[in-house]
């Protein structure tokens, strides 16, 4: 079985694939510093509580966004799984030509997650969004090309600037809010967070399409944690939840 691992600034992501079928999701906290033990002792357990035995793991993909946390994961993987892990990166091979000034700064789940979109809508022109800590937007030719993308708070991140930098503003649920226009602060937060998000993706995926489309209409998939709050918005043409982990076992598979 492969156990790939999304590490990203909230959480990681994970996920068990035998052949291509993905047989079990979790989530577990990376805000804090984690220790190898910590996630080693919990990768086993969830694991088990889900009826697979650990040695049935024979290899670890990983893309990863905290460099802090790299050296714990990699232990982690060695001493609990016996497993050198693989970390998806611009110099790995992904089936796609990156035209990035630097290669080396583009995001490993922004690759992961563009992998698997233009190996599920090929020769396409694609948009995918990823809603997690930031909301990103990155473009594929149908070319297979990755031309590059925008980068712009997530809701979560822009809910605690709201909160931290203000004297009077506090945290709320974050949600599709009944109406626009709120008549109480927490639904005026809650309506900025989502319909700010709705409108931002609009307007940048128009940009995107007149810039590097020649105006033609990109296949829009969302991904990520918040992309489900949209679901029923028009906003997207389809939302893939597993996107990052089906862009690790496919850059796994190609190297």
């Amino acid at each position: 079985m492969l156990l790939c691992l999304d590490v990203g600034n909230s959480q990681i992501f994970g996920g068990i694939y035998q052949q291509d079928c993905l047989k079990l999701r979790f989530r577990y906290d990376s805000k804090q510093s984690i220790t190898s033990d910590q996630l080693g002792i919990f990768l086993r357990a969830v694991l088990r509580e889900n009826a697979i035995e650990p040695t049935s793991v024979s290899a670890i993909a990983i893309c990863s966004v905290v460099p802090g946390l790299d050296y714990s994961v990699r232990a982690a993987c060695l001493k609990y799984f016996q497993c050198d892990p693989f970390f998806i990166n611009a110099k790995t091979q992904l089936g796609l030509k990156i035209n990035y000034r630097n290669p080396a700064e583009v995001g490993a789940d922004r690759l992961a997650t563009s992998v698997a979109a233009s190996q599920h809508y090929p020769n396409q022109c694609l948009i995918v969004v990823d809603m997690g800590t930031a909301t990103t937007l990155d473009a594929i030719s149908a070319n297979n090309e990755y031309l590059g993308g925008v980068i712009l708070p997530g809701m979560k991140l822009s809910m605690e600037a709201l909160q931290s930098k203000t004297a009077k503003l506090s945290s709320v649920e974050i949600l599709k809010p009944e109406n626009c226009i709120g008549k109480a602060t927490i639904e005026s937060i809650q309506s900025g967070l989502f319909y700010g998000q709705m409108g931002m993706i609009r307007e940048i995926t128009q940009k995107i399409a007149q810039e590097v489309f020649n105006d033609t209409i990109p296949k829009l998939i969302g991904t990520g944690g918040f992309s489900s709050l949209f679901e029923h918005e028009s906003l997207f043409d389809e939302i893939i939840p597993d996107l990052v982990l089906e862009g690790l076992r496919l850059t796994y598979a190609l190297n």
